[in-house]
Parts: C-alpha cells; sequence; structure tokens
C-alpha cells in the first residue's frame, strides 16, 4: 500500500480563519454550477494554486482521460485530472481554500482524507460543499438553493437545514461523513436546475451559489458579470423553448405548479418558508428518483 500522502504542497500562507469550499465536476454538477461557482470565486480574489491531490490514485483514466496539449516548444504535455486547491485572501474576515476538481472513481475514504488533511493543516473553520441538481424547476423563476448541515449550532447560525437522506451518495456525502468523524464542521449549498437544460451551463444557478455562499461567508461581491451572463441565458432558454411545442407545454405546466404554492411565488420562496421541501427534491436527487 502507498503511505505517501496524494497531497502535494505549492505553497504555506498566512490566512484568517479560512473556509475551505469545494465542488466537484460530474455527478453532483448540474449545468457545471457548483464548479462554475467555485471557479467564479477563485477568480474573483485572485487565488494561487495552493496544492493539489494526485489523480493517480483515485481515477480510472479509460474513463476520465487525461489530456495532452503540445506547447510552444513543439512538445506534448498531459493534463491529468488531478484535484486543485487555491488560496485567496478576501475582503473581508474569511479567506478562502476553493477546492475543485473531478468526482474520482477509486478510494473515497484515502480521497477525503487528502482533503480533511489540507482542511487540518490550514485550520479550516467550515468545510462549505457546493453542488447542483437537475430539478422539476422552470427557467423562468429565481433559481431555489438550500443549505443543510448536520451540527445544530451550525445550522442555526446559518440559517440552514438538517438533511435526513439516507440512500446512495456521492463524494460530497462521504465527505461531509468524514467531516462529521473528525468533528470538522461543515455544510453543502444546492442549487436547482430545470431538468429540459441539463446539457447546457447555468449562469443563473452559478449565480445562485455565488450569492447564497456569500452570505454564509459574510462576504460582500459584485456580480454583474454573472447577472449579465443569466440574462443572455435566459433569453436564450425562452427562445429554445419557444420552438418546441411540447417543451412549452411542460414548462407551463411547471409555472403553474409553482404558482399554485400558496403565498409563494417561486421554489425559493418556498424553500424559505418550508426547507424541507428543496431538502427532499435534493433527496430525491441523490437517490436517482
Amino acid at each position: 500500500m502507498n503511505d505517501v500522502s496524494p497531497l502535494h504542497w505549492h505553497h504555506r500562507p498566512e490566512l484568517r480563519s479560512p473556509v475551505l469550499v469545494a465542488a466537484f465536476e460530474g455527478w453532483n454538477d448540474a449545468g457545471d454550477a457548483a464548479s462554475g461557482a467555485a471557479r467564479w470565486l477563485a477568480d474573483r480574489y485572485q487565488a494561487e494554486l495552493l496544492a493539489t491531490i494526485d489523480a493517480e490514485d483515485f481515477f480510472d483514466f479509460t474513463t476520465t482521460r487525461p489530456i495532452v496539449e503540445i506547447g510552444g516548444n513543439g512538445r506534448r504535455h498531459i493534463t491529468w485530472p488531478d484535484t486543485e486547491l487555491w488560496s485567496a485572501t478576501t475582503d473581508g474576515g474569511t479567506d478562502l481554500i476553493v477546492l475543485v476538481g473531478h468526482e474520482p472513481h477509486l478510494r473515497w475514504r484515502t480521497y477525503c482524507q487528502a482533503v480533511l488533511e489540507a482542511a487540518s493543516e490550514l485550520d479550516c473553520s467550515l468545510v462549505l460543499t457546493l453542488g447542483s441538481l437537475l430539478s422539476d424547476v422552470p427557467h423562468t423563476r429565481p433559481t431555489a438553493v438550500t443549505g443543510t448541515a448536520d451540527d445544530p449550532a451550525l445550522i442555526e447560525r446559518l440559517d440552514l437545514s438538517r438533511s435526513t437522506y439516507e440512500g446512495p451518495t456521492g463524494i460530497v456525502g462521504v465527505l461531509h461523513a468524514t467531516c462529521n468523524q473528525v468533528d470538522q464542521p461543515s455544510a453543502s449549498l444546492w442549487a436547482a436546475v430545470p431538468t429540459y437544460v441539463s446539457g447546457a451551463p447555468s449562469p443563473k444557478a452559478t449565480l445562485a451559489l455565488v450569492e447564497r455562499a456569500a452570505a454564509v461567508l459574510g462576504l460582500t461581491l459584485p456580480t454583474l458579470d454573472l447577472q449579465i451572463a443569466t440574462a443572455a441565458y435566459e433569453r436564450q432558454i425562452d427562445e429554445l423553448v419557444a420552438d418546441d411545442d411540447d417543451t412549452a407545454a411542460y414548462v407551463a405546466r411547471l409555472e403553474e405548479e409553482a404558482s399554485r404554492q400558496p403565498d409563494d411565488d417561486d421554489l425559493e420562496a418556498l424553500a424559505a418558508s418550508d426547507p424541507a421541501v428543496l431538502v427532499e427534491e435534493v433527496e430525491r436527487f441523490l437517490r436517482g428518483d
């Protein structure tokens, strides 16, 4: 067995009460919203590469293949699906460690231990995962985001819900279970993406995750670029829906169902009044129903 840590450090910055924000491409990343939000946060704060988790022990490379590129010197270069951790100093009281990677195929417990090794060495106050799921919601309504955690004090402080989900899980679920085993505070944010635009990147869901994460972290962020991208996204989806009678009818039904919710205009408002509603959506997604 290889006892060498797969976590490789590039530098060790001085950070203030850092929070590790993690997003995984693949099953947990509908519309590329979660990975997009994490990368947006890293770019916004001009994050520096802090560490990598070597992909060698965690991936079937016949499924997630490395990328070959030819550099300026004419030599071929292989890019492996390593997990990258970036450090960022913010203008608030909390700095960020942003983790982005593919959901690994193998040795999830060892992989999560590597993530927790980084969180421990950097004395992270919180591990916050971002996810996005496909749901029966119309694109015309505000994107609903639900937040969950297990610790009652954290739930109350950050206005989250407690998930009672039992069933198949992904790397996000395993990471949170690992956090619980070592008393590392952790929470998760999930955004809903319409099922009928599952193949398109969703800047709207990315924006919703960024805004909710900023609220959790106590950060104030200008998001004009995401707002502009969201407006363009909505116009494009409007045009696509208008050109397909079946999809238009489906969207109309979703809007009607959303409008029938008592005293609420959208799923986000419903989730705010009864967080269990969107938590159930997340749990239905995780079960594969």
